[in-house]
């Protein structure tokens, strides 16, 4: 009887693909063909590389408005810090500063980060960091600006007795953002800041 009001539901409001919107399998949050073009990141401070499906999952969910896909992206980030074996205080997203958060209607590292830190047993804390500076984005710069576009950007916030903290955002590139962020961490009285992303992303050319 459960498996035929489960097959009932479904087909009230079938599983979609998080990438593409087809149907897919309940138990997977890709379809068959683009769970086949997934590729893990051979960085463990990361999950994917960034391209195929995942980067259209992403896209999709900072700039189609899909801030429903920030639980399924954020349990896919919370299962590799399972797998992993963080030990932390804390997990501390990279934060929107707050013009873009209310132009976008909510912030997608925030959203990723609440799985991780319910997976890990520990606070998600939405405002360890505060972005003082309204930054260009970082997918508009080459290679050697991105650095300097982010210096200063963050300041910590509230952090008392984080020893340990994982900072969590949804792409690296360069990894200027996260050192920036990091930095302000360590000046708000962490001493050890560890990082995770959904994905990696490598610029060709160096531009």
């Amino acid at each position: 009887m459960r498996a035929l009001i489960e097959g009932f539901l479904g087909l009230l409001a079938p599983h979609h693909c998080i990438a593409c919107d087809q149907p897919s399998d309940p138990a997977s949050l890709f379809c068959p063909p683009c769970s086949a073009t997934l590729e893990p990141a051979s960085d463990p401070g990361s999950v994917f590389e960034y391209g195929g499906p995942i980067a259209d999952a992403i896209q999709r969910f900072k700039y189609d408005g899909r801030s429903e896909l920030g639980a399924p992206l954020g349990m896919l980030m919370a299962d590799a810090a399972g797998r992993a074996g963080c030990h932390v205080d804390a997990v501390v997203p990279v934060p929107l500063h707050w013009r873009r958060r209310r132009k976008r209607g909510y912030d997608q590292a925030a959203l990723i980060a609440r799985p991780v830190a319910k997976t890990l047993g520990v606070p998600a804390l939405l405002r360890g960091l505060r972005r003082v500076r309204n930054t260009a984005s970082q997918v508009e710069l080459p290679f050697r600006e991105r650095q300097q576009n982010v210096a200063g950007a963050f300041a910590p916030g509230r952090l008392h007795g984080v020893g340990r903290a994982l900072l969590v955002d949804d792409v690296r590139t360069t990894g200027a953002t996260l050192a920036s962020a990091a930095g302000a961490l360590r000046a708000g009285g962490v001493s050890e800041v560890d990082t995770l992303v959904l994905a990696t992303r490598v610029l060709r050319g160096g531009t």
